[in-house]
């Protein structure tokens, strides 16, 4: 078994590589290659040797990551060979900021907005203990001036205005909200750093001689494990029988805690079987990706005895043998579950996507929304000078080797988001077609399924499009695990 990667023992090298800087190791230092160079050149030589798509990559000489404006020119250069087959939709260069998030650690207003309408701009979540939990806002309350601006529209220069206002780099924000009461709010609101529950809602419904449990988990951080665990020993005691899980807006994260939620969900008989496999690049599994070993850290290998390591000293065959096939564990005690409920939007990606492809061999298992995201692969942070670089290096298939969702996951009952109502109101359309189908055994049909409400006149085509722009959630699947070391 793969073992959880624990962040605190690992120290990365600062990878500035030295394989084309070697020929001018004698030179004077102004005559060598500058920092920025360098680190253009590593973008291009980790992609060469670890990027999943890296078949068919041109050579240094003509790829030339030098001639390029900046990282993300040289990045978006490389998403767009014809290598990838227009797949890559997921490459990123980071800050820092995703490895503190995924440790469950936020700097920023802690809420996230939608359009319910053309000029109905709406919160969609607040994570608790966030600046926005703190000054009282919730799913669902209406924003009617931004920073003193009433100019709320899905016109490409107000979402613009609002991004920049709600995800920009300003440090405060100035918000008008109307409560679905009628009442009306003023809050300022200042970036402030706050641990993330991702359970953002749970609660047990009585749907006639049934117990159906309901939870909406936003992100997979490395550190909630035990929050689902809590939440799921309640669902136990509670005897529910079917379960409806909220990943309207769960772009992905750890893969291990993908794992410990899929043991928490799948029926006890599984037990080691097959959960899935993980397929790394090629050249990593042929150990010819020798690149990885500029990213070291400590940790103890077979023998017991802590010493350096790198990524290369790891076995990326797709076999149990080297760790890469991970099997099932029941965790926790909740083993009455016959069927699950997946609530998905287009934004729904990653590890939320893992967990759900994980499920369907062994359960009964329902898509209520919109077609996810599509990202059956993943990766781990390359540490390049001071960033991250995130390239997919592996894809994931369940135990009948079921995956290649790269155009996301067709849903069961497609119905458009409902951001009028809070989580757990049994009004919520998502939420209702699960309790009516638990209570009934079909989905019902609206007229407006397809509209953001019930009320909205906001077409399919222009709600995508803002959901899009407005869509800053992290999407990823991230190895959070310490694989197997070959000594």
């Amino acid at each position: 078994m793969l073992k959880k990667f624990l962040y605190q023992h690992a120290i990365w090298s600062v990878t500035l590589l030295v394989l084309i800087a070697a020929s001018s190791c004698k030179k004077s230092k102004s005559e060598g290659p500058s920092r920025d160079e360098l680190t253009k050149d590593s973008i291009y030589l980790y992609a060469q040797q670890t990027y999943y798509w890296n078949s068919g990559m041109p050579s240094y000489a003509d790829f030339n990551p030098r001639k390029y404006s900046s990282n993300t020119a040289i990045l978006t250069a490389i998403k767009a060979l014809p290598s990838t087959g227009g797949k890559d939709k997921y490459s990123f260069i980071d800050d820092g900021t995703v490895a503190s998030e995924l440790g469950g650690v936020a700097g920023d207003f802690g809420f996230s907005v939608f359009f319910n309408d053309a000029n109905d701009l709406r919160i969609k979540y607040v994570y608790a203990s966030s600046p926005a939990a703190v000054q009282g806002l919730k799913r669902g309350y209406r924003i009617t001036k931004i920073n003193g601006s009433t100019a709320i529209s899905t016109s490409d220069t107000n979402i613009s205005y609002i991004v920049n206002a709600v995800f920009g780099t300003a440090s405060s924000i100035s918000l008008t909200v109307t409560k679905p009461d009628g009442t009306s709010q003023d809050v300022t609101l200042s970036k402030a750093s706050y641990n993330i529950n991702p359970v953002l809602y749970s609660h047990t419904y009585t749907v006639g001689p049934k117990k159906v449990g309901y939870i909406v988990f936003n992100s997979f951080t490395t550190n909630s494990a035990t929050l689902l665990d809590a939440a799921f020993a309640q669902f136990a005691n509670d005897g529910i029988t079917e379960l409806v899980v909220d990943l309207r807006y769960n772009g992905g994260g750890s893969v291990a805690t993908s794992e410990a939620f899929t043991n928490l969900i799948a029926p006890a008989s599984q037990n080691g079987k097959v959960m899935y496999t993980t397929y790394w690049t090629q050249t990593m599994q042929n150990k010819a990706a020798t690149i990885l070993q500029n990213q070291k850290f400590y940790a103890k290998g077979t023998d017991g005895v802590t010493r350096l390591y790198s990524y290369f000293d790891y076995d990326y065959q797709p076999t149990a043998a080297a760790g890469n096939q991970e099997v099932f564990a029941k965790r926790g005690t909740l083993n009455t579950l016959n069927r699950v409920y997946f609530l998905v939007l287009n934004g729904t990606a990653s590890a939320s996507e893992l967990l759900i492809n994980n499920l369907k061999p062994v359960m009964d298992v329902k898509l209520i929304g919109k077609t996810t995201y599509g990202k059956p692969v993943g990766f781990f942070a390359l540490h390049i000078d001071k960033n991250d670089l995130y390239i997919p290096q592996f894809e994931t298939k369940n135990q009948r080797n079921e995956g290649g969702y790269f155009s996301g996951m067709m849903v069961d009952k497609d119905i458009a988001d409902d951001v009028t109502r809070d989580f757990g109101d049994p009004a919520e359309r998502l939420l209702a077609q699960a309790l009516n189908y638990s209570a009934n055994g079909v989905f019902t049909s609206y007229v407006k399924d397809n509209t953001i409400s019930s009320t909205s006149g906001l077409s399919r085509a222009v709600s995508d499009n803002a959901a899009e722009k407005l869509d800053h959630e992290f999407k990823g699947m991230v190895e959070t695990r310490k694989l197997k070391l070959n000594k």
